[in-house]
């Protein structure tokens, strides 16, 4: 069994989760090791889970104003809560993808800390889709935005356990080499009976984001030969808007 490694340990997975994709003040030190690592891919759908839900109550604090207003707000309060660690991803990987280089030239652009006309382009693009998109839903905003958050982390769990890397240095490559497989696929199973439970329907926007993931991994691997930290953050932020989208159409069956 998985949980016998330790109530402790898992915790510590956890915390690193929490850590790694959220600027939530946990303050307990957990050492980055490879089990550590592994064990915290586990818990990347629940901290999505979080971050959306998160954002809902923020909705759902201000759609007395209007739904524009409370768009923003939500949209603001998640960039916030994530650091804009996904965005930059978004940003260096349009940067180094659209300039149509030589692979070590792209990788080059990528790690570039400046911004280029592309990233700042996909950045705008991606939160004025988002803003426009909230906006437009109807329902139970707060578990939309969870479930879409959620969707698209662990779409990334997934690619990060299966899919081959660009290079071998960075955060990526931490995790790549963890052996997150098994993890990857118990804290999927676990997700998908969540989305089951809610409504079977809203396995559709998770479907559509792995195919979003299965693009994403084409086109990586023809432009750089496979992923980076940056494509990681990328693939999460259009997964999520993916997500969004197959939403917006479901809830017009229900």
């Amino acid at each position: 069994m998985l949980w016998n490694t330790g109530e402790n340990k898992m915790i510590d997975g956890l915390i690193l989760s929490i850590q790694f994709l959220t600027r939530l003040p946990i303050k307990k030190p957990v050492d980055f090791s490879s089990k550590n690592l592994s064990r915290s891919i586990l818990f990347f759908p629940l901290v999505g889970l979080i971050i959306g839900g998160l954002g809902g109550l923020i909705y759902h604090l201000f759609i007395h104003l209007n739904k524009e207003v409370a768009s923003i707000l939500t949209l603001l309060s998640m960039i916030i809560l994530t650091g804009g660690l996904h965005l930059d991803g978004l940003a260096d990987t349009c940067d180094g993808f659209l300039s149509y280089r030589e692979r070590e030239r792209v990788l080059e652009i990528m790690r570039d800390s400046r911004i280029g006309a592309f990233g700042l382009i996909s950045i705008v693009v991606d939160i004025l889709l988002k803003h426009i998109l909230i906006s437009s839903l109807e329902g139970n905003i707060p578990l939309i935005l969870a479930l879409s958050c959620g969707n698209a982390r662990l779409v990334v769990a997934y690619l990060m356990a299966s899919k081959k890397l660009a290079k071998k240095d960075g955060i990526g490559y931490m995790f790549h080499r963890s052996n997150l497989k098994k993890y990857a696929l118990l804290g999927g199973g676990l997700y998908l009976l969540v989305v089951l439970v809610i409504n079977p329907i809203y396995l559709l926007p998770l479907i559509f984001s792995f195919l979003l993931g299965e693009l994403m991994t084409k086109i990586s691997y023809s432009k750089i030969g496979g992923f980076t930290g940056d494509v990681y953050g990328a693939s999460l932020e259009i997964s999520e808007l993916v997500s969004l989208i197959i939403f917006l159409e479901v809830l017009r069956w229900t």
